[in-house]
């Protein structure tokens, strides 16, 4: 029997937290490639936008000539997942912004940068899954806020997967629309992977691929 080839998924690396989800990627059995010009788009079947500053990412979205090409590969369905100042890329709005600051507006959601506070309120927590597909029944997910971005209302198709706090009653942390996902956290600073197998699924799913082991 031919072993299936690993899927190969990009990593938008113009700044932030780059090699935490490669390895974060690499543990879910992908294949990782950076992505930092339009080129290296070519041939991924699923993109990560990590964590780092969305002002600044926004800008070197722009100055790398990436912003176009990817808005138009995540509006064809290539699975995305956004992580912190990647899910403030994601959010169809964004509070406390800078007025030049773009999004690619696939998540049916609003946003608040810095919603938790500046760095000094970063914090460790849990993150309650309340959806079957983060794996509801296992218990929280340890959740790392840094400068995290708060999503103040949800609507459309976008669903919440996890919400912030033990009990499940806090801001929305994880949330899905179609082909894209987003965190508010930083699953890929903890050894909980529950987040990336999902990414994983999504991506396996959208190639015809068979579903990795959870």
């Amino acid at each position: 029997m031919v072993e299936e080839p690993a899927a190969t998924v990009g990593v938008l690396a113009l700044q932030g937290d780059v090699l935490e989800h490669e390895a974060a990627l690499r543990e879910v059995g992908a294949a990782v490639r950076r992505v930092r010009r339009p080129s290296d788009l070519a041939g991924i079947e699923g993109l990560v936008l990590p964590g780092g500053e969305s002002t600044t990412l926004s800008k070197l979205l722009d100055s790398s000539g990436l912003f176009a090409p990817i808005a138009e590969a995540v509006a064809e369905g290539l699975p995305t997942f956004g992580t912190c100042a990647g899910l403030i890329l994601l959010a169809a709005k964004v509070e406390d912004g800078r007025p030049d600051q773009r999004s690619f507006a696939a998540l049916d959601c609003t946003v608040r940068r810095n919603g938790y506070g500046p760095q000094r309120f970063s914090f460790e927590g849990v993150a309650e899954p309340v959806d079957a597909l983060l794996g509801a029944e296992t218990g929280p997910l340890p959740a790392v806020f840094i400068r995290a971005p708060l999503v103040t209302e949800v609507w459309g198709d976008a669903e919440v997967l996890a919400r912030e706090g033990q009990d499940g009653g806090g801001a929305p942390v994880v949330l899905r629309q179609r082909q894209v996902l987003g965190a508010t956290f930083h699953p890929e600073l903890t050894s909980d992977r529950r987040v990336h197998r999902l990414f994983m699924d999504m991506v396996r799913a959208a190639a015809g691929r068979s579903p990795g082991a959870r």
